[in-house]
């Protein structure tokens, strides 16, 4: 996401058409909960307001959904402002516990859970991966350590296509950029490893990867959703028909932030029926995961999810998304196994 100009804060006009659609102050009910409030205390900060746990509250349990932004009169980007708030606050030392844990998690492990283990299990033959390729796919913190077997599929069906891995892939930076944080470090090492590669497109399987590596990378390589790039080489693909059908659930960072809403679609149309949510592509509800929100307010983050699934049509096979973050909520909101990537559909597909 790019930064905002920090004097749009003065262009809320405070006619509240936030209030209607924001899922944290849908749950919460507070001014303090929703893009207005949270704008107002900016304002105050600015104003040498001195933050308080309340203040951090407010402003850290945005999950940077960005369906404010669709629907401000006045064009401002709530999310953008908020990200600068933290980016204030956190340069002074200002933060909450969670925020620290999890920064400092990233910063010496290299991804968001803190762990030493081997980033690439997943793959059992470290021979397929290329030295030198037009493409990479970048795997991410969650593909990587909690949904493996969908990496795994995701890299084999995207071999066909001349595409590598990063040998020594880091977190993309996400969470800590969200977070109000320096993820430097992170760009650095990740954009040396694509500029060796001699990668031209990056392919991304996270809604919060593509949204980072877009816009808070060098633009020396394209960014790409696996949406994107499988819905242009479709007729290469030998899917065949499933007898199934599926809802869809667009990732906020994938379809507001890049709005890309209909090559997951023609994928998922292409092997089988779709029945729509309630609130789909521009005005699909937040599944309350992203932001650091998981991390930080998880009873929120939950309560967030469940009203997501309430959109769920009755009677259908699977919910599927293309972001793990999305599923992770999903499923752990009472969705289950029953929330699945969209390569783990196509996979379903395939011969």
């Amino acid at each position: 996401m790019l930064d905002e100009d920090p004097k749009s804060v003065d262009q809320c006009a405070r006619c509240g058409a936030c209030r209607s659609v924001c899922p944290v102050f849908q749950e919460s009910g507070w001014e303090s909960a929703g893009a207005r409030g949270r704008i107002m205390i900016l304002k105050g900060l600015d104003s040498c307001l001195t933050p308080d746990s309340q203040v951090l509250d407010s402003l850290n349990s945005c999950t940077t959904c960005a369906i404010c932004t669709e629907l401000c009169p006045a064009g401002i980007n709530p999310p953008a402002l908020i990200e600068r708030g933290r980016r204030q606050m956190v340069s002074k030392g200002v933060m909450t516990g969670q925020q620290r844990s999890l920064a400092e998690n990233i910063l010496s492990s290299g991804n968001t859970f803190g762990l030493n283990d081997d980033r690439l299990s997943w793959l059992k033959d470290r021979k397929l991966i290329l030295k030198k390729a037009d493409y990479a796919y970048f795997v991410g913190c969650m593909n990587s350590y909690r949904f493996a077997e969908t990496a795994a599929r995701t890299f084999s069906l995207l071999q066909n296509f001349g595409v590598t891995i990063l040998p020594a892939e880091k977190c993309c930076g996400s969470p800590l950029i969200r977070m109000g944080f320096d993820a430097q470090k992170l760009v650095k090492e990740n954009s040396r490893q694509i500029k060796e590669i001699g990668a031209s497109t990056v392919i991304t399987g996270c809604a919060g990867c593509h949204t980072t590596l877009k816009n808070s990378y060098n633009e020396f390589f394209e960014v790409k959703s696996v949406s994107e790039f499988l819905s242009e080489h479709i007729s290469e693909l030998d899917l065949r028909q499933l007898d199934l059908t599926v809802s869809y659930h667009d990732p906020c960072h994938l379809g507001r932030h890049s709005k890309i809403y209909d090559q997951p679609r023609k994928l998922i149309k292409a092997v089988c029926n779709l029945e729509e949510m309630k609130t789909i592509r521009e005005s699909a509800r937040c599944c309350g995961g992203g932001g650091g929100v998981r991390y930080g307010y998880k009873d929120l983050s939950l309560r967030m999810a469940k009203r997501r699934l309430s959109e769920v049509p009755e009677g259908v096979d699977y919910i599927v998304t293309s972001c793990p973050l999305c599923i992770r909520n999903l499923r752990d909101a009472g969705a289950g196994d029953k929330v699945i990537d969209l390569v783990d559909l196509l996979a379903m597909a395939l011969p």
